[in-house]
C-alpha cells in the first residue's frame, strides 16, 4: 500500500521540482530529441520523488536525484524502443555517459542544455502565442492553469498550444540545438521577444480587473537573467535585462493604495527599488562591454529607462536625450508605438505643440487604431495647450478602447477633471 506524501512534503517536492523542471528538462530533451517526451519523463521523476523522499528524506542535492532519475528513464525509453542502436548512433554517446552517478552535473552541460531549450522553446515556426505558452511552462515552471489565469484565455486554449507546439516541434524536426551565425542572430530576436512580450502582460495587464501582475514580471526577469548568464557576450541580452531591471525597479510606485494606476509624473520616487536599478546600471555597462557596433532595440530601450532611472524628478529628468534615442530606436526598429513614445518625450522637451503634430500624424496608423494609449497622449497634449473639451473627448475614447479597469477608471477621471 503506497503511502501518500503529507502536505508539507508534497509542497515541498513541487517547489524543488518547479525550481529544476528547466534544467531537468533540458537535460532529458538532449537525450529523447523531443520536448514533449522529456517533459513527460521529467513528470515520471515528480512522481518518484513523491513516492521516495517522503519514505527516504530528501536528498542532500534534490536536483541531481531528479535529473539521475529522469536520465534513466530517459535511457530505458530508448533501450524499448525499437530504433534503439539508431538512436544511440545519433546522440553519439555510450549509456554509461548518459545515466551519470547520483553527483551533480557538470554545469556547463546545464548551461548548454539549457540555451537549447530556450532556443528550442521559442523557434520561429511556432506563433507568438504558442512560444509565450511553451516558454512559461517549460522555462517558467508555469501550470497550464496559471498560465491561463496569467493571460485571460480558458485553460484548453492554453492547453492546445501547448501540445501543438510541442507537435510541431516534432514534426519539423526542429534540432535541439543552439543556432550560430545569423540564424542563431534572427532566433535570438526571438527569444528576446517573447521574454519581453510575457513581462510586458504582466507589466500592463491588457485585460482584467488588476492593472499589475507580478508573477509575470517575475518569471520574466528570472528567464532574462538566466539568458544573460548563459550567453554573457550578448549585448542585447544584457540590454533586456537592464530594462526589466529598471522597470521592475518602479512597481511599488506604480500603484495607490487601491491599485489605482499612478502615472509617472506623480510617483513617489523614493519608493523605486534602488538595489534594481543598481542591477540596471551593471547589465547595461556589460551591453556596452560588447556592444561591437550600434546599440540594439533593447540596450536603446534600457538607456531610456536608465534616464528615467537616474532622474531627480520628472520635470529634471533628461528629456532631450531621451527624444533622441527614441529617434534612434525609431531609425533602428520602426514602430507607431515608439513614435507615439518619442513624442510624449519631445513634449516634454519642446513643448506640447510639436508632439501633438506627431500625434495627429499617428492617428493615420492602422496599427493604432483601437490603441487606447493615443487617444490618452492626445488628452493630455491638448489639456496642456488648455483645449480642454477636446482633451475630454480624447480621455473618454481611451477609456472606451481600453480592456483594464483600472486604466478605465484613470482616464475617466482624467475626463472629468478636463471638463
Amino acid at each position: 500500500m503506497t503511502t501518500q506524501p503529507s502536505a508539507d512534503a508534497r509542497r515541498t517536492i513541487e517547489t524543488v521540482f518547479r525550481m529544476e523542471s528547466p534544467r531537468l528538462i533540458a537535460g532529458v530533451a538532449r537525450i529523447v530529441r523531443d520536448i514533449g517526451i522529456a517533459e513527460e519523463i521529467a513528470q515520471d521523476a515528480l512522481v518518484a520523488a513523491l513516492e521516495q523522499w517522503p519514505r527516504e528524506g530528501v536528498p542532500d542535492n534534490p536536483g541531481a536525484w531528479l535529473t539521475v532519475t529522469a536520465r534513466r528513464r530517459a535511457v530505458d525509453l530508448i533501450r524499448r524502443r525499437e530504433n534503439y542502436a539508431r538512436k544511440l548512433a545519433e546522440i553519439g554517446r555510450d549509456l554509461s555517459d548518459v545515466a551519470p552517478p547520483q553527483e551533480p552535473a557538470d554545469p556547463e552541460d546545464i548551461d548548454d542544455d539549457l540555451l537549447r531549450l530556450v532556443f528550442t522553446a521559442c523557434h520561429p515556426v511556432l506563433s507568438a502565442e504558442a512560444r509565450t505558452a511553451l516558454t512559461l511552462r517549460l522555462l517558467g515552471g508555469l501550470t497550464t492553469p496559471e498560465i491561463a489565469r496569467a493571460f485571460l484565455v480558458p485553460e484548453a486554449t492554453v492547453a492546445q498550444r501547448i501540445v501543438r507546439a510541442k507537435r510541431t516541434l516534432a514534426t519539423k524536426n526542429v534540432a535541439f540545438e543552439v543556432p550560430y551565425g545569423p540564424d542563431r542572430e534572427a532566433r535570438l530576436g526571438s527569444v528576446l521577444d517573447v521574454i519581453y512580450l510575457i513581462y510586458n502582460e504582466g507589466y500592463a495587464a491588457t485585460a482584467g480587473d488588476d492593472l499589475l501582475r507580478p508573477g509575470l514580471c517575475e518569471d520574466a526577469l528570472r528567464l532574462a537573467r538566466v539568458l544573460s548568464g548563459l550567453m554573457p557576450k550578448e549585448p542585447e541580452v544584457h540590454g533586456l535585462t537592464a530594462l526589466l531591471e529598471f522597470q521592475t525597479s518602479r512597481a511599488a510606485a506604480r500603484t495607490g493604495p487601491s491599485g489605482e494606476p499612478v502615472l509617472l509624473r506623480d510617483q513617489n520616487r523614493s519608493r523605486w527599488n534602488r538595489m534594481l536599478i543598481a542591477r540596471g546600471v551593471t547589465a547595461l555597462g556589460r551591453a556596452d562591454t560588447h556592444a561591437t557596433g550600434a546599440p540594439g532595440p533593447y540596450v536603446l530601450q534600457a538607456t531610456i529607462a536608465a534616464c528615467h532611472a537616474i532622474a531627480v524628478s520628472y520635470e529634471e529628468t533628461d528629456w532631450p536625450r531621451i527624444a533622441t534615442l527614441y529617434g534612434l530606436l525609431a531609425a533602428r526598429a520602426p514602430s507607431p508605438v515608439v513614435e507615439l513614445n518619442r513624442a510624449v518625450a519631445v513634449s516634454m522637451a519642446d513643448g506640447p505643440g510639436p508632439a501633438l503634430e506627431i500625434v495627429d500624424t499617428l492617428a493615420a496608423e492602422p496599427a493604432l487604431r483601437d490603441y487606447h494609449l493615443l487617444p490618452s497622449v492626445r488628452g493630455d497634449l491638448l489639456l496642456r495647450l488648455g483645449r480642454r473639451e477636446e482633451a475630454r473627448a480624447a480621455f473618454v475614447r481611451a477609456a472606451e478602447l481600453t480592456h483594464n479597469e483600472r486604466e478605465r477608471e484613470l482616464l475617466l477621471r482624467r475626463a472629468a477633471e478636463a471638463s
